[in-house]
């Protein structure tokens, strides 16, 4: 039974993985705030990757953000903690901001 229990947390963490960043943050609720090309609440994805220069240098930076919350670099409206966005899944989504051109 154990086993069964290891190996479906095995399948979703391989499922969650698995899935396109544009799908996990569909998943995450981050266009509700957010969208690749325009400004919604917050910025631009587009932009924030132009902001830092398309340079993975910043990954930590942005899942700090993207975990932590932050505000005033992008206007009044903070951006709240991100708390059912993992490490994992905070560097991943960084990664692909900073992709966009």
């Amino acid at each position: 039974m154990v086993m069964l229990a290891l190996v479906g947390v095995s399948l979703a963490q391989v499922s969650a993985m698995a899935m396109s960043p544009e799908a996990l943050a569909k998943a995450k609720g981050c266009f509700a705030c957010h969208a690749i090309d325009h400004k919604v609440v917050g910025p631009a994805w587009k932009d924030v990757a132009a902001k830092y220069h398309h340079n993975l240098k910043y990954v930590p930076l942005l899942v700090k953000m993207i975990r932590n919350g932050n505000s005033g670099i992008w206007g009044p409206v903070p951006m709240p903690p991100q708390h059912n966005v993992t490490k994992a899944q905070a560097e991943e989504l960084a990664k692909f901001i900073l992709s966009l051109k």
